[in-house]
């Protein structure tokens, strides 16, 4: 012990000065006056809320992307002591001192200024030279549009942060594994390639795309490494077996526990509540579990329920009728039966109440001790209010000819018999005794002379049934729409019977908290994240995916309500030409040696060409699927869905231009012009980035004459204010 005292620790590191000056411009430009300006800035009107809604454990549902990233700005807002109260209604809304604007945009700016040393880091483990790496990072360190965008609430800086920490980590593993398989630096990289992919994905689901990509890149060598005679079974087994954990399960694992957390936090009541299912609903505190508290467990005969359509769509509805009846001729002068309606309606009330009768017994009481329904029992459905029978017959339904009318009976005395039994399918029973049972058992009513089922057909009703939504009779049975449950639920006791009840026992209550696990609560919400269809109307500033490379678009993100500072995501001109300019000579360059690579004719070394291989794989591959699949989505566009595509051309860039450097200029002399062109290319694209910084900050305001100046493109709307 004494011996070990008397040496010295030394204790040695190496640090890159490069990428420490790179993180540090990088923040410098991103947390530049990063609390300006301290109003509502374009899409933070959104995230903001969902910020809101964390601060006060309020669910919410939001369906353009997992829940990670927004938990990451609600981490931003927790540091800042933010307390929720904030009403996000308008852009340009002034915030109130309580709102910590610059904690709250702290995580996305320095998402998108470390972004800046990864760009250099990643063309460096490419084996590409010192100044490709540092073009790379120095594009993404003037690229207005990503400096904009980093700079706000939102979240693509921080998807394209983990896309970049994803294909490093990668690229890290990857060189590692031919000096040092299995060492403590192979098990990092590996694992923390996992961990970003899950991040990417949590933040967005277009981080999906990355994920498959460097999932594809893995695979390929992965491939290589089962040819690897030089390694045993068991080695290229534990190789894979690393990686199946690595890049698989932990991703998954990953993606599930951002879930878990974020119901953890959010378990109260809220105004996206009535989108989830009557058993979610009931496991938040508030809203419906306050109003199902204490109701019966099991429905029994002479039980009061109401059901709602388990698909909720279009609209959530509970099965309705009041005393209106359909009309004798409709307006194509097809005739009904003219019987009470039944519909669907999308609010809670008194005549959304239903009694379970027993088709042998002519009370609507409860027996005592209560008589529970089975899977399979015929049951009548008796309106509360009207005291009419649920019934469906031969008659087509008003909106859909296909389908039977379902209505309440109306004994008119004509040959029309009451035809109102209905058998009941518990869809969710584990046996086929099941009990149907409150909020929990799913189940259809088939009618029993006709086998039709009672389905919600979606359709808006006219103007005579008061716009509510049609239900009909269907003999299909599959699909959502044809499922219902028993939201809220009471015993039909009579005085005796609620006297006696009350000195013997209360029935079995509900208790929807212990019932409904973390998984069916994630697939649920998971389901309705992914089907539910927000509103895609036209947006001033949408745009297509054809308008982004060309940069004929851009987005006006703020206006100072007094002078003429502004905020505009608006990219840089001549870094976006380059960009695809660069990807459109590599695709070329790629063509070429690969046919003549086919002629037996190699340009390029075979390390020269593999690297070239890799680098297209990832830049190329990374823009493409990143870019390509915004052209089959229905959703409203805008620029910014560019961003994660453009970074990846940001580092494809400088790669192609060291490439035509090194392998197409012949001569010293050609090599020495094509340096300076890429000094003054360079030097242009500074300058323009210095052009468009009053729009990129907005800091600054402009006269009428310097923003018309700063219009390059017709089509790009910069707001001039006139005196």
């Amino acid at each position: 012990m004494l011996e070990f005292l008397k040496c010295p620790v030394v204790v040695t590191a190496e640090v890159n000065l490069t990428v420490v000056a790179l993180a540090a411009a990088g923040l410098l430009s991103r947390l530049w006056q990063l609390a300006h300006p301290r109003a509502v800035v374009f899409d933070e009107v959104y995230y903001g809320q969902y910020i809101s809604f964390y601060m006060k454990r309020v669910f919410f549902l939001d369906d353009s992307g997992p829940p990670f990233g927004h938990m990451l700005l609600a981490l931003g807002g927790y540091m800042g002591g933010f307390d929720g109260n904030f009403m996000w209604n308008r852009i340009g809304a002034e915030y109130s001192p309580n709102v910590p604007v610059w904690s709250l945009r702290l995580l996305p700016a320095l998402a998108g200024a470390l972004s800046v040393p990864l760009a250099y880091q990643i063309v460096a483990e490419l084996h590409f030279s010192h100044c490709a790496a540092m073009g790379a990072a120095l594009l993404m360190l003037i690229e207005n549009a990503l400096i904009t965008q980093s700079r706000l609430m939102l979240l693509e800086s921080l998807l394209i942060f983990f896309n970049l920490l994803a294909v490093l980590s990668y690229l890290k593993f990857s060189n590692s594994q031919k000096h040092s398989p299995f060492s403590p630096a192979w098990w990092f990289w590996l694992t923390l390639t996992g961990v970003a992919c899950s991040c990417a994905v949590g933040v967005k689901y277009m981080g999906v795309f990355t994920y498959l990509l460097v999932l594809a890149v893995a695979a390929v060598h992965a491939w290589q490494l089962i040819g690897d005679k030089a390694l045993s079974h068991v080695c290229v087994f534990c190789h894979l077996l690393a990686r199946a954990v690595a890049l698989l399960v932990l991703p998954v694992v990953l993606y599930l526990l951002f879930f878990y957390v974020h119901l953890l936090l959010l378990y109260r009541s809220g105004p996206h509540d009535q989108i989830m299912s009557s058993a979610f609903q009931a496991s938040l505190e508030g809203g419906l579990a306050r109003i199902t508290q204490g109701q019966p467990l099991e429905v029994a005969f002479g039980s009061q329920v109401t059901l709602r359509s388990v698909s909720g769509k279009p609209l959530p509805c509970w099965l309705h009728s009041h005393q209106n009846t359909y009309p004798m001729i409709y307006e194509n002068g097809r005739g009904s039966s003219h019987q009470q309606q039944v519909t669907c309606y999308p609010f809670k009330d008194v005549n959304n109440w239903w009694i379970v009768k027993d088709p042998g017994r002519h009370q609507l009481v409860v027996s005592s001790p209560p008589r529970p329904v089975r899977h399979g029992d015929l049951v009548q459905l008796v309106h509360g209010m009207t005291t009419r029978f649920l019934n469906t017959h031969d008659v087509a339904a008003p909106l859909s000819p296909h389908a039977q009318e379902v209505s309440c009976y109306i004994d008119y005395n004509i040959s029309m018999p009451s035809q109102n039994l209905w058998r009941l399918d518990i869809v969710n029973r584990n046996s086929d005794t099941e009990i149907w049972k409150t909020i929990l058992s799913e189940v259809r009513f088939v009618h029993l002379n006709t086998s039709a089922v009672l389905k919600l057909s979606g359709a808006h009703l006219p103007d005579w049934g008061f716009r509510q939504l049609e239900v009909v009779g269907e003999r299909v049975s599959r699909g959502e729409s044809t499922v219902w449950n028993v939201e809220e639920h009471r015993y039909g006791r009579s005085q005796e019977q609620r006297e006696r009840e009350v000195e013997l026992h209360s029935p079995t209550q509900v208790d929807i908290s212990r019932n409904l696990s973390f998984m069916a609560r994630f697939s649920e919400l998971q389901w309705r994240m992914l089907t539910l269809r927000s509103d895609d109307s036209e947006h001033k500033y949408s745009s297509s995916p054809l308008d982004w490379v060309t940069l004929d678009t851009n987005i006006a993100y703020w206006l100072h309500p007094r002078t003429s500072a502004q905020i505009h995501l608006l990219g840089n001109v001549v870094v976006w030409t380059s960009a695809g300019l660069a990807t459109l000579l590599y695709v070329l360059l790629f063509l070429w040696y690969l046919l003549r690579r086919r002629r037996n004719i190699r340009d390029l070394p075979e390390d020269v060409w593999l690297r070239w291989l890799l680098a297209g794989a990832l830049c190329v591959g990374g823009w493409a699927v990143n870019y390509l699949p915004f052209f089959l989505t229905e959703k409203t566009l805008f620029l910014y869905h560019y961003l994660p595509a453009l970074s990846f051309q940001l580092l494809l860039t400088p790669v192609v231009l060291q490439h035509v450097r090194d392998h197409l200029c012949r001569s010293p002399l050609h090599r020495s012009l094509f340096s300076a062109l890429v000094v003054a290319w360079f030097s242009s694209a500074c300058h323009v980035s210095s052009t468009l910084r009053p729009l990129t900050y907005g800091d600054r305001s402009l006269s009428p004459g310097e923003l018309q100046a700063l219009r390059w493109k017709d089509s790009w709307d910069i707001l001039i204010r006139k005196h």
